[in-house]
């Protein structure tokens, strides 16, 4: 008989480089529904020797990325152990780790998230789920998004779940099928120009609030192709820096009108993404809106203004912004059990599978 309660870790690193979400959750399943709670919490955040690895690898070379695969390997194990001697965790189930995305590549059968070599499982001492990507490009998906099954399972009480981190991505349900798919840039773009001011990140969206938009720009990037394509479609940090980074420097305008014309830029294909489907007529919703970019005021209310008659929902601090490590966390479950952890009908693999690598401590 299967366990009905799970004691685990959830990890996630994000393309936006804000550092490694750990959660500690435990899972109840009672009759056939899920329940969690999050315990502990906590983002390390990155050196910044670190972080620039992280932004260059992109360009590396075989060797190179062995190399830190490696490092990473043991920087996340590191991580884990200081997260469970800090609060005293006891009688792991697993650890259920993303890893970080290096290269994505879904087109190319390519796919590779650094920090999930088996070695980890013994430097932690723990049984480790990791590696949840790759099995799905090889059946012929996207590898991507991966949350959508934890958004029907964990959170089916809104009609819409989006999260603002490096990339947005939302997930939905029409006609008893789970739709998911990568909106648009977002923290990658927008901490990328905070950067230039030397700043980690545009706090509240005060200063893309200063900004114009520039009606040239936001033309040209709603008319890249990637907005054309249906789903499914995922996005990787390949398409911001060769296609949407040069666009906006093609343009000599000032760091706050780029800032502006990106954050109206997203709100648009929010927008647009979801009148594709023709999901919000005559009906008033709710979207859970999670990830870094919940905390950017002003890219919440150009958000709103697109959407005017769904309810944005901003949830406590912790689902805010772990809800990336819970979901995670459940995929690992899901995995223990041998169970469904990835939808077809998001990623556009052959079938749903039960994807991940388990790596015992022995």
């Amino acid at each position: 008989m299967k366990k009905k309660h799970y004691n685990v870790i959830g990890l996630m690193s994000g393309t936006s480089l804000d550092g490694v979400d750990l959660s500690h959750i435990k899972f109840q399943l009672i009759d056939t529904k899920w329940t969690f709670e999050i315990l502990e919490s906590e983002t390390i955040g990155y050196s910044q020797d670190w972080i620039d690895r992280l932004k260059t690898a992109v360009d590396f070379s075989e060797t190179q990325l062995e190399k830190l695969n490696q490092d990473y390997t043991k920087l996340l194990a590191s991580i884990i152990s200081n997260f469970i001697e800090k609060h005293k965790i006891e009688n792991l189930d697993a650890i259920c780790s993303h890893g970080h995305t290096i290269l994505h590549q879904p087109q190319n059968g390519f796919t590779l998230q650094i920090g999930n070599l088996p070695e980890i499982a013994t430097l932690t001492h723990q049984t480790v789920v990791c590696d949840f990507r790759v099995q799905d490009v090889k059946l012929g998906g996207q590898g991507a998004p991966l949350v959508p099954i934890g958004d029907r399972i964990l959170f089916s009480d809104y009609d819409y779940c989006i999260n603002l981190g490096g990339f947005s991505n939302i997930s939905f349900e029409q006609n008893s099928k789970r739709i998911a798919f990568d909106i648009s840039p977002v923290n990658t773009v927008l901490n990328f120009y905070a950067n230039q001011l030397g700043l980690n990140y545009d706090d509240k969206g005060q200063i893309s609030r200063t900004g114009k938009v520039n009606t040239n720009l936001l033309n040209e990037l709603n008319a890249l192709d990637f907005y054309q394509q249906t789903f499914p479609k995922s996005l990787g940090f390949e398409f911001v820096k060769q296609t949407v980074l040069p666009l906006i420097e093609s343009y000599s305008i000032a760091i706050e009108d780029k800032l502006c014309t990106f954050t109206e830029h997203v709100a648009l294909q929010t927008a647009l993404a979801l009148d594709l489907f023709e999901t919000r007529k005559d009906k008033k919703s709710r979207m859970l809106v999670t990830g870094g970019g919940a905390y950017n005021d002003f890219l919440i209310e150009r958000i709103q203004s697109q959407l005017p008659e769904i309810k944005l929902v901003i949830p406590k601090s912790k689902i805010l912004e772990f809800k990336e490590a819970l979901i995670f966390a459940l995929l690992g479950v899901l995995k223990l059990r041998d169970e469904i952890n990835v939808l077809s009908s998001v990623t556009g693999a052959k079938a749903d599978h039960s994807s991940g690598e388990i790596y015992s401590f022995s």
